[in-house]
């Protein structure tokens, strides 16, 4: 299975790709497992932030959803949320900044007065063929958006959190089988993995639990915006089941990490990845 070749400049948007991806729109179906809770997810425009966005709405969460500045992809989530009936509140800034990270969660404690879940999923990346071709600002920009991001959040998060509350972090396959072409965002998705067993022992005492998802070839914007067409036609075809997965097949994974059905489950790595192992 294959996509046509495309292109698009970063971060990308769902309504030029061909084809657009399944976030769950018409598929999922909510039964109340999250119901009471407030979530903050980044990254919560598109692709598995918008598959993540919807279930959980469906499964009863009001939002707060980061975005960088893809309006049009923001607001189309808004709508599923709010046609779930569920509260979204979109704040778009840049992640990269620790003061942007601070005032999403302050946003968050003064819409709902706490924070239940928070999902670190706003990620960065861009194919490079030799560390020599990597720009220093990429190099930091990368790790300003995919991992100190995380820290910064989840610093101010905690103390609004109470005992019950879930920290996700998105990692990758990649944090295992790191391709030389994506050097910086291997590096993160490693560091975010690890940034996850320490929370979930630093913060077991206040009962908050931290795990990660590790997800393989998905098909999102991110993908045409940072790869050249050639590796976005056969993006995907690598792994056991030949295909790149859909935003949707994540979503159950995200929502059982946040819910009191995993009241025991804290320092996990989840393998969403076609058939591929990760260690």
């Amino acid at each position: 299975m294959s996509q046509p070749r495309q292109q698009q400049v970063p971060p990308g948007v769902t309504t030029e790709m061909v084809p657009e991806p399944d976030h769950g729109e018409d598929s999922y179906r909510g039964s109340g497992r999250l119901t009471g809770k407030a979530a903050v997810i980044t990254g919560g425009d598109s692709g598995i932030g918008r598959a993540v966005a919807i279930a959980y709405a469906r499964e009863g969460a009001d939002l707060l959803l980061s975005y960088l500045d893809e309006h049009e992809d923001a607001e189309e989530t808004a709508r599923w949320v709010r046609d779930a009936g569920r509260t979204c509140v979109l704040v778009p800034g840049d992640v990269a900044d620790p003061a942007h990270c601070r005032a999403i969660i302050d946003i968050a404690v003064r819409e709902f007065g706490r924070v239940d879940v928070l999902v670190n999923n706003a990620a960065h990346q861009m194919t490079r063929d030799s560390v020599t071709d990597i720009p220093d600002e990429e190099w930091d920009r990368t790790l300003a958006i995919n991992l100190s991001a995380f820290f910064h959040l989840t610093k101010t998060a905690v103390p609004h959190m109470r005992p019950g509350s879930a920290i996700i972090g998105s990692t990758s396959v990649n944090s295992d089988n790191p391709p030389p072409q994506l050097l910086a965002y291997d590096v993160t998705k490693a560091g975010i993995a690890n940034m996850v067993g320490s929370l979930a022992q630093m913060l077991a005492s206040k009962g908050i639990r931290a795990n990660s998802v590790a997800p393989g070839p998905i098909w999102t914007p991110l993908i045409p915006a940072t790869m050249p067409p050639e590796q976005v036609e056969n993006f995907g075809s690598q792994v056991p089941l030949g295909r790149p997965g859909q935003p949707a097949e994540l979503a159950p994974v995200y929502v059982m990490l946040a819910s009191d059905e995993a009241s025991y489950v804290s320092g996990a790595r989840i393998a969403v990845t076609g058939g591929q192992p990760i260690l």
